[in-house]
């Protein structure tokens, strides 16, 4: 017997398997419409595209507005402001108290110079001094002397004349009693004129004389006043022969050996100042018309920004480049060590509330006149204007607007091309 396929049939429903075909065409047209949604776009700008790059080799970066610090980066190196040579002061014999590298303070003895001859001449100097302080003293006491002695002349001479006055009183009476002669009246009145006359010339002597020994005595003393400042003069140089440091530093450079005969003006030894530290920098000779002293500029020492301001920038140029010097604006960095090598921006203009981006190679591939303008996953070139340029922005003058993408890297790789489809 042989069996038939009853056992497996089913009854169908008509109007459910209407319902279920339905709902899967709704399904599948919605489908087809999210991947129609999806994919044409992406065909679209595919196929208005005239090449694709890789989205991952390309930098992109917004255009942003706020200030523009145009710069120059220079590499430069630590110097000492103040480096003093110190030289012999005489002729001598060096003997050396310090050595290279010794850190000094202001007014340390750093070689001492021993001189025979002025070691001598100081002697005798005031050897001479002390001569002209005793012919000073002499001299004043001769002056009282004379004084005195012309004081008792005057007090002599005015008994004398009192003692005439006298006896031409006594002539007087006696002549009028009719007792003294004409000839013995004559000579009382005589001598009293006499006697006036030598009191009165002894008297103006006195302020002669008492002048004369004045300006001696001034003419001595100003001789001891002048060997007096010979003498200064001579320790001056006797205490100039011990060479001390001009600054509080430290020692470079030892010129002499101990015990070395010197000569006067011979270097001995240099010194320098740690607290008056300069950069010197090399300025390329293209920059070299825009920076002048006070230029500001930013040290960049220990991760940390140090202000200053060019004190100094050569009229020559050497191998294509300027020499210029940077002093720091407020305190000099700890741990600054001369020779050091620290980087150095010198600020050259600050460009106030402008559009700017980042600078990157585009500017040089596209000359500063185009770019690629990111939008919606595809990159457009356009003509820009760009303004002033610094190490890290660039000014842009006109062709973008803030907020807009644009593309960093390096447009050779676009080719080219107008519109770029940038694959994820």
């Amino acid at each position: 017997m042989i069996r038939d396929t009853s056992t497996m049939d089913r009854p169908v429903d008509r109007r459910a398997a209407r319902v279920r075909r339905r709902a899967l065409l709704l399904a599948g047209g919605a489908l087809l419409a999210l991947l129609a949604a999806l994919v044409v776009p992406g065909l679209r700008r595919w196929a208005s595209s005239d090449t694709v790059v890789d989205a991952g080799r390309l930098r992109t970066a917004a255009v942003t507005r706020g200030d523009l610090v145009r710069d120059v980066d220079v590499q430069g190196s630590v110097v000492a402001a103040f480096r003093p040579n110190l030289t012999s002061p005489a002729r001598g014999v060096a003997r050396v108290e310090a050595r290279a590298g010794q850190v000094v303070a202001r007014g340390e003895v750093l070689v001492r110079v021993e001189s025979p001859e002025v070691a001598s001449r100081l002697e005798q100097e005031r050897s001479t001094l002390l001569s002209l302080q005793a012919d000073v003293a002499r001299q004043r006491l001769a002056t009282r002397q004379a004084a005195l002695a012309r004081r008792q002349q005057v007090r002599r001479l005015e008994v004398l004349l009192e003692a005439a006055k006298r006896a031409m009183e006594r002539a007087e009476r006696t002549r009028q009693m009719g007792l003294l002669n004409e000839v013995e009246y004559e000579e009382a009145e005589d001598d009293l004129a006499i006697a006036r006359m030598q009191l009165e010339l002894a008297r103006e002597e006195g302020v002669l004389e008492a002048d004369t020994l004045v300006f001696e005595v001034e003419n001595r003393v100003s001789q001891m006043d002048r060997q007096r400042m010979v003498v200064a003069d001579v320790e001056r140089q006797l205490e100039e022969l011990a060479v001390r440091s001009p600054v509080a530093g430290l020692v470079a450079r030892v010129e002499v050996a101990d015990r070395d005969s010197v000569t006067a003006g011979q270097p001995l030894v240099s010194v320098v100042d740690l607290s008056q530290l300069e950069v010197e920098v090399q300025v390329p000779e293209s920059y070299a018309a825009e920076i002048a002293a006070g230029t500001p500029a930013v040290v960049r020492h220990d991760g940390r920004d140090w202000e200053g301001a060019v004190a100094s920038i050569s009229p020559e140029v050497e191998g294509s480049r300027v020499r210029g010097r940077v002093a720091f604006s407020g305190a000099v960095p700890p741990n600054l060590k001369q020779g050091q090598r620290v980087a150095t921006r010198l600020l050259l203009d600050t460009r106030r509330d402008v559009l700017k981006v980042p600078r990157g190679p585009f500017l040089e591939s596209g000359g500063g006149r185009e770019a690629y303008v990111v939008d919606d996953g595809v990159a457009v070139r356009r003509r820009i204007e760009v303004g002033s340029i610094s190490i890290s922005e660039v000014e842009i003058l006109s062709g973008l607007e803030e907020g807009e993408q644009i593309v960093l890297s390096d447009t050779a790789k676009l080719a080219g091309a107008e519109r770029v489809l940038l694959r994820d």
